[in-house]
């Protein structure tokens, strides 16, 4: 016997050799026709049809809970595969993640081997989809060894598949299925397709394979998936009503800002979009002031040596602009910081100085591949109205919550008076000592809370 404790912390005794989805059905049956996945000890997901194999703290996941709408977001992206190769028999399938922020809540990159795929196509795609949610297929699982796995998916021609694999770096990879269609997977997912019930194939867009612009472009299919109709229709209405309101429509029917093909993904703005832009930047320039910022300018090019110490270079160089001057490298600045840096460092300062407090409405050039680039949301080319700093470390904290009352502050004079805060903390490429990425990030996690 296995015991499982639920958030209630009741424990309940399950049998050797029964699945999740027994235990479910048996102490839990006003959720089994909800449950989706189960999470076990706080982090490990897995499918309902996994067998029990160990005590451990249980939680039913259901399409409320963010780890079960993602398991249901990418079983209908395994949906959608199975729907194209059943019907387009030469389509390799690549990755079909499930986001949060974009036309959809899932996608699949596909390289169709040159079939034209368009929005016209989806009806007949989403068709294929319905059979396959109504014949209610059991999602299988199976775990191979990966030079079984490599041998099964050459038989099919999956070279992306394959390469995929080659990059996992344990010896066994999870392969899911509906019937006799299969791909590679770590999932989980749901347990019958027939759960999937409502969905729309909502925009088709190009994708470099790993995003890189020397691999082949793929077609990039995205969807959403509901439980029911309801939410569906609702949903679809929303768009339809934020579609109305789209940046890119007011812009162009208000003649306030346009993209040309002779520089895609930099923004010309139009004599009543420049009186706009003039009125934010000003406002903003007008709070700054009380805030006791000094506005600084710095070079839009500067030499390739500081974006090397600055590790822009190691870090950020595919993203950025570069030229050649006096035989020199050069670089268009993808951030105003380090030119920054540079007016602080020119003369010495006293700790009576401090804090000093810049503010710059910087030109920065970022390169962004075409296919993200999304009217003035993700741009080439765009303002930013940054601020730096310079404090002892023990201004940090006040500092920091200066700063939040000043973007809570323009939050709401726009409108936004209900939003939620991250913490962005150390990324994976940085510079610097661990203890003061320690120090910084406890004190941003201290000013957030104090607030809030």
């Amino acid at each position: 016997m296995h015991r499982l404790t639920l958030p209630d912390k009741s424990v309940k005794e399950v049998a050797q050799g029964s699945t999740y989805r027994d235990f479910i059905e048996k102490e839990l049956p006003f959720l089994k026709n909800k449950a989706l996945a189960v999470r076990l000890n706080g982090t490990d997901i897995q499918d309902l049809s996994r067998t029990v194999e160990a005590d451990a703290n249980i939680e039913v996941l259901t399409y409320s809970e963010k780890a079960g709408w993602e398991t249901f977001q990418h079983s209908a992206a395994h949906l959608l595969g199975m729907a194209v190769q059943n019907l387009y028999k030469n389509a390799n399938l690549t990755v079909g993640p499930v986001i949060e922020n974009g036309p959809g809540f899932f996608y699949y990159d596909i390289d169709f081997q040159g079939a034209i795929v368009t929005p016209e196509d989806f009806p007949k795609i989403e068709a294929e989809m319905e059979k396959i949610v109504k014949a209610d297929h059991h999602v299988w699982r199976k775990v191979v060894p990966k030079k079984e796995a490599i041998e099964t998916f050459q038989k099919l021609g999956e070279k992306y598949k394959i390469e995929i694999i080659g990059g996992i770096p344990s010896e066994e990879v999870s392969i899911y299925g509906m019937g006799e269609w299969f791909d590679l997977c770590r999932g989980p997912h749901v347990p019958n397709s027939g759960v999937l019930k409502s969905f729309k194939l909502t925009a088709i867009s190009g994708a470099y394979w790993k995003a890189d612009k020397d691999n082949a472009m793929l077609t990039r299919i995205y969807g959403v998936a509901f439980p029911t109709k309801k939410e569906l229709d609702a949903y679809l209405f929303q768009i339809e009503e934020a579609k109305k309101r789209d940046h890119r429509k007011i812009g162009k029917e208000m003649d306030l800002f346009s993209f040309q093909k002779e520089g895609p993904g930099f923004p010309f703005w139009h004599p009543k979009g420049t009186i706009l832009w003039n009125s934010l930047a000003d406002y903003l320039r007008s709070e700054c002031n009380k805030r006791g910022y000094q506005e600084i300018k710095t070079p839009a090019v500067l030499s390739s040596e500081l974006w090397k110490k600055s590790g822009h270079w190691d870090n950020f160089h595919e993203n950025m602009y570069f030229t050649d001057i006096d035989e020199e490298d050069y670089a268009l600045k993808p951030m105003n910081c380090p030119g920054c840096s540079l007016i602080y460092k020119h003369h010495l300062h006293s700790y009576r100085e401090l804090p000093l407090r810049f503010a710059e409405f910087g030109s920065v050039h970022r390169h962004e591949l075409h296919g993200v680039l999304h009217g003035l949301f993700r741009v080439r080319a765009f303002t930013q109205d940054d601020s730096h700093i310079y404090a002892p470390l023990d201004h940090l904290e006040s500092e920091v919550m200066d700063i939040i009352d000043f973007t809570f502050t323009v939050y709401k004079k726009f409108g936004f008076s209900e939003f939620k805060t991250f913490i962005a903390t150390r990324p994976e490429k940085s510079q610097g000592k661990d203890e003061d990425w320690e120090f910084a990030t406890n004190t941003l996690k201290q000013s957030l809370e104090k607030k809030g």
